[in-house]
């Protein structure tokens, strides 16, 4: 994995010289950071020297909203240095870099009509569509991140991007990670490869993007500590501190999710503003996305940690998926009517297994395939100081029901305070593992015919930086699937909360306080479920506080943050991991939580160079050994580690 991760970081950098060798040769171009402001020089008419600001990097989403490149460092960029290169508050993080997450909050808004293939738990790192950018840039640009790992390892995402004309860009990139973890069997080791291309006449009347993805996310397995090592790691004792002792469930087992998708957005302008005064605009848009993915679990012998099984050796699972999604939009625009959109889907479906399960006499099938055609609409209006957003979507046929409503207003009251009010209502079949799985383990093989999953959501935002942001969204979910131990086998599986109704607030308050070079960054949020059951479990606090001092060193040379992050949620009956499902799952036992996770860090910029370093959970030997990512997987002992982040332009 590491191996090709270099020879890919050295052809970026090769690519990086030869572009901006030829764009030497037909223009002079520099590069101004954030602060700097553009200029441009003309000596006797001829010659032109032009100093490309950074502004004119810019990053567009699927969407085509568009953000350009940040190369300063603020303590958002601290908190997305991380394998996920993302804010993770709400996550719980497991012992080795590369595994899976514990959820801590849920936002329930959905506005999908498919169920996805499930394996939930290998998800967090799988690049999915609205997870992928496309560029415009003035002169080459490469970013190279790396971190650290545990044990031996790391993890690397190097990314380059040029335009070869002002019509044409493209770029690729490759995210790799290998970690060996400091316990028993649980080497992770993930690749998420992209190549993304963008084009646009000359006249701009026609759009396209377009990108590849391949996905492969690999993970030893042990199913957690013993029952009797886990006193042994809660103990303290310094023969335990070396995790490697310490007895796991098994050490013979690995899942992978290995994916790849081509996808393509296109539009063309059939009505284009041509002057001020134009009211209309007419386009028509068309978007093909092809997935096609597989969830495998391996066991070299059969374990009773999962229950009987039709065989002792060599036990393979393995599940696959294929989605082909075509999208017709027609999009009409005027100054007094808004934006107005209309579109017409098809999504063509194959999931399941190559075989037939008998069970007791019963069959269970090995495929669900078939075709659904949908609808749908948005609608877009700035009205003075409102932006009203609606959207909508229903199958019409086939054999997955489903339906979505969205609506959004937004209002500026000033230049620092800006509100938001959303509602969101969906129908929506659970996903494909909950409604068919085969295994080699006998009380793993199901068909289910499962209600749709109903819910409604409203939320409010506001924005301040003088006062607070805050976000409040309250929710209710009927018919929830969940995966819980069945009474009978003691194995996990799906079940469905009939006849009652899940009520879901929660309430999250951020703030900044800063004096001189000190900040306090504060973020609250509260969470309370009204669920008679206890199948849907969250706990009440969740808390992140940062204190950092910040200043510029060495005549402005380098730029230094430095501080401490609290960490810390409420005890509460935390779901357990299932690693032949991929999938956490209900348990009302024991309550995990409570504890404080206090991480220092240094972090630097040095012209496009942000520098990070930190002592992660540096209180893990004196608050105590009892935190935990799951129950019987152990959360992460104090550990130093570092990284880089490092854009070139030419």
């Amino acid at each position: 994995m590491i191996n090709k991760v270099s020879i890919i970081v050295l052809f970026f950098i090769l690519c990086q010289t030869v572009f901006s060798q030829k764009l030497k040769k037909k223009q002079n171009l520099s590069i101004l950071d954030s602060s700097s402001v553009a200029s441009r020089r003309t000596s006797n008419n001829k010659t032109q020297n032009t100093k490309a600001t950074i502004d004119l990097y810019k990053i567009i989403s699927h969407e085509r909203d568009t953000t350009i490149v940040d190369t300063t460092l603020s303590i958002k960029k601290e908190y997305k240095f991380n394998y996920l290169r993302k804010d993770n508050f709400g996550l719980m993080p497991f012992a080795n870099m590369g595994q899976t997450y514990n959820t801590l909050s849920y936002n329930i808004r959905d506005n999908n009509l498919m169920p996805s293939i499930g394996a939930k738990a290998k998800h967090f790192n799988y690049m999915e569509v609205e997870d992928i950018n496309y560029y415009q840039v003035p002169t080459p640009l490469t970013e190279l991140f790396y971190k650290s790992a545990f044990q031996q390892g790391q993890v690397l995402d190097a990314f380059f991007t040029v335009n070869t004309s002002k019509q044409f860009n493209f770029s690729i990139a490759y995210k790799g990670m290998r970690s060996l973890g400091k316990y028993q069997h649980i080497l992770a080791s993930t690749g998420n490869f992209r190549i993304t291309t963008s084009f646009k006449s000359k006249n701009e009347r026609y759009v396209a993007n377009a990108h590849m993805v391949t996905q492969d996310i690999l993970n030893q397995e042990n199913g957690g500590l013993t029952d009797e090592n886990v006193e042994f790691f809660e103990s303290g004792e310094e023969s335990f501190l070396d995790r490697g002792v310490l007895e796991v469930s098994f050490q013979d087992a690995e899942n992978l999710l290995k994916g790849k998708r081509f996808y393509l957005n296109h539009s063309y302008d059939i009505i284009t503003k041509t002057d001020s005064t134009s009211n209309n605009k007419l386009k028509i848009e068309h978007v093909v996305n092809l997935d096609d993915k597989f969830y495998q679990f391996d066991q070299s012998t059969s374990n009773t940690f999962f229950g009987d099984a039709f065989k002792s050796t060599n036990l393979r699972d393995k599940s696959t998926l294929e989605n082909f999604y075509n999208q017709l939009k027609l999009n009409y625009s005027n100054n007094v009517v808004g934006n107005v959109q209309f579109n017409v889907s098809h999504n063509n479906y194959n999931y399941g297994y190559d075989k037939l399960v008998f069970i007791d006499g019963n069959e269970i099938t090995n495929r669900l395939k078939g075709n659904i055609f949908s609808l749908g609409g948005k609608y877009k209006k700035q009205i003075n100081k409102f932006l009203v957003i609606g959207e909508f979507g229903i199958n019409v046929s086939g054999d997955f029901e489903g339906n979505f409503i969205n609506a959004e207003a937004s209002y500026v009251l000033n230049k620092d305070i800006e509100a938001q009010f959303q509602v969101n209502k969906s129908s929506k079949a659970p996903n494909y593992n909950t409604l068919l799985y085969q295994s080699n383990y006998t009380n793993y093989n199901w068909q289910n015919n499962f209600n749709n999953i109903e819910t409604f959501q409203f939320g409010l935002k506001v924005k301040s930086n003088k006062y607070l942001n805050l976000d409040i969204d309250f929710s209710t979910i009927d018919d929830y699937i969940y995966f819980s131990k069945d009474d009978v086998t003691s194995t996990v599986k799906p079940f469905q909360n009939n006849n009652e109704s899940i009520s879901y607030l929660r309430v999250k308050i951020g703030k900044s306080i800063t004096y001189k070079k000190f900040t306090l960054v504060n973020n609250i949020m509260y969470q309370n479920s009204s669920d008679q059951n206890s199948v849907f479990n969250v706990p009440e606090f969740i808390t992140r506080n940062t204190l950092y001092y910040s200043n510029h060193l060495f005549k402005k040379a380098m730029f230094l943050q430095t501080g401490i992050t609290l960490n810390y949620f409420t005890e509460y009956n935390m779901n357990a991991y299932d690693p032949l499902l991929a999938e956490f799952y209900v348990q009302n036992e024991t309550k995990f939580g409570g504890f404080p996770m206090l991480d220092f860090f240094i972090n630097a910029k040095i012209r496009q160079t942000r520098i990070f370093l930190k002592a992660e959970h540096f209180n893990s030997s004196f608050t105590g050994y009892n935190y935990y990512s799951a129950p019987n997987h152990p959360y992460r002992d104090f550990t130093v580690r570092f990284g880089i982040v490092w854009n070139f332009f030419l």
